[in-house]
């Protein structure tokens, strides 16, 4: 692969003998079973970090057999609303013939998926890169049959947090795949588009998170600043342009302010992944990054990037 893959989308008798004794044999015992379906499982994970219990759904071969993980986390409403990966999507689908194991937590609205440095009056204690780097981890590989492998994909808010996360704990995922999000977290606009998810939409304290706006933090935790850490890890960066098209999988003039401020939110993710996309060829790192055509801030754009991305993120996984 290139290191930058950008994509716009005699015998007759003895014969005729088998035959007829293969056909004896299937008559005698029936057509060969179906393909065992994927077991579905809701697994219940204690976070000390947090005080508290953290659902996640959980997608795992009917096999049995060791498998890698992808751990896949949703956007800015955590799951905890309803909206989900594993609700609005067709993962349990896509995932049935595929020899890995999914684990989707529910939680984490508006927090970044990141350890905050202090409980905040709102939205309470959040320790989410502890949960996601050391106890779910733990407690998926006991539970069920992995191979240690681990790689992560996330959407929108989680476009971002993926990249952060692989950045903070370089060589825990092989791979990560960003969704229609923005690598940008720190500067005057990062810090706006942080604000607006985590303040304006979830009412909660920025400060609480990274510290206050020249906290050190800030940087620590932007992708564009930390790419770095990225080097060695595959990377798959997708986003729609914010033009609705059959992708985003319902008709924009039944909910045209959501399909307004959803060509808003996708634009400014498809100028981040230029950004970043120009930051990693100046630094060297390989990475694919793919740029749709169409797609508002939608599930249906998520999943096709999710779907378009295996390729990458299954191949780094051996799954």
């Amino acid at each position: 692969m290139r290191p930058f893959d950008v994509l716009r989308r005699s015998a007759p008798l003895r014969g005729l003998l088998v035959t007829v004794l293969l056909l004896s044999a299937w008559l005698a015992l029936g057509p060969p079973p179906a393909s065992a379906e994927p077991r579905i499982t809701r697994v219940d994970v204690y976070s000390e970090a947090m005080g508290r219990w953290v659902s996640n759904d959980v997608i795992s071969p009917a096999s049995g057999a060791p498998a890698p993980t992808f751990y896949l986390l949703t956007g800015i409403g955590g799951g905890s609303d309803g909206i989900s990966w594993f609700n609005n999507t067709g993962v349990r689908d896509f995932f049935a013939d595929k020899h890995v194991t999914v684990v989707m937590p529910i939680g984490g609205q508006y927090s970044m998926y990141t350890d905050w440095v202090a409980d905040d009056p709102v939205l309470g204690r959040n320790k989410w890169q502890t949960y996601l780097t050391h106890e779910l981890p733990a407690a998926i590989d006991s539970r069920f049959s992995t191979t240690g492998s681990k790689a992560i994909g996330g959407v929108s808010m989680a476009g971002s947090a993926v990249l952060d996360l692989a950045a903070q704990v370089p060589g825990f995922y092989r791979a990560v795949g960003s969704y229609s999000g923005c690598a940008q977290t720190s500067g005057v606009l990062g810090q706006a588009m942080v604000r607006s998810m985590v303040e304006l939409r979830g009412g909660g304290n920025a400060a609480n998170m990274w510290g206050g706006p020249g906290d050190p933090a800030w940087a620590r935790h932007d992708p564009m600043l930390s790419a770095e850490r990225l080097r060695g890890t595959t990377l798959f960066v997708s986003t729609g342009n914010g033009m609705p098209g059959p992708v985003d999988n319902h008709d924009p003039l039944l909910a045209v302010p959501q399909t307004i401020g959803g060509s808003v939110v996708e634009m400014v993710t498809h100028v981040c992944a230029g950004a970043f996309e120009s930051r990693l060829r100046q630094l060297g790192i390989p990475a694919t990054f793919a740029y749709l055509p169409q797609g508002t801030h939608s599930w249906g754009l998520f999943e096709t990037e999710l779907r378009d991305s295996w390729r990458i993120i299954g191949s780094a996984l051996g799954a």
